[in-house]
């Protein structure tokens, strides 16, 4: 993944605004899943803990889905893109975590990357002027429609939760232990 390093930030700001403050915390959020899971082979990516069906391959897969329908499908009104429109998640609920064990790792990061790209650009859109209530495409059955700053808030909990999650997967792997990344740690 290609990026302006200096536009994507670490951390989110000491006094900033509500918009940067929560893209700030959903990059920091990214930034330690993206060390935890980074530079791993195949194995690595499908190691487990325990009992759990969990795997590093499956969470890049599922973050990555996740991106794509947060921002692109519920935000924006878009239609699922591939690999996520040939999927009948009904026939197969959880495909993108029994999936990527057929994955490539070259596949899941860069599945997980482009997907990381593309929720940066639509974010970058729909606050170029700071407003983080703007109204979602998707509407809830119950006829609601989340804005921005709801959006923003359940991806920075999807992916703390999953950061988890990927603390323990990754010590298993190979002992690597942190809360946050090393200070030079750039994964885009």
């Amino acid at each position: 993944m290609t990026q302006d390093t200096e536009a994507v930030p670490l951390e989110p700001p000491v006094a900033g605004g509500e918009a940067e403050t929560l893209v700030g915390s959903l990059e920091r959020q990214r930034r330690t899943f993206a060390w935890k899971a980074e530079g791993l082979d195949a194995a690595g990516l499908s190691a487990r803990v325990g009992s759990s069906a969990v795997t590093l391959g499956g969470l890049l897969k599922h973050l990555a889905l996740v991106e794509d329908h947060y921002l692109s499908v519920r935000l924006l009104g878009n239609a699922p893109a591939p690999p996520w429109d040939a999927v009948d998640r009904d026939a197969t609920p959880g495909w993108e975590w029994s999936s990527a064990a057929g994955d490539t790792p070259g596949q899941l990061y860069a599945l997980w990357g482009e997907a990381v790209a593309r929720s940066r650009a639509h974010l970058s859109e729909v606050l170029a002027d700071g407003d983080a209530g703007r109204l979602a495409a998707f509407t809830s059955r119950a006829g609601h429609s989340p804005n921005v700053r709801r959006m923003l808030v359940d991806l920075i909990e999807e992916y703390a939760r999953h950061v988890g999650h990927a603390d323990l997967l990754r010590e298993s792997v190979d002992g690597r232990v942190g809360e946050d990344p090393p200070e030079d740690f750039r994964p885009w």
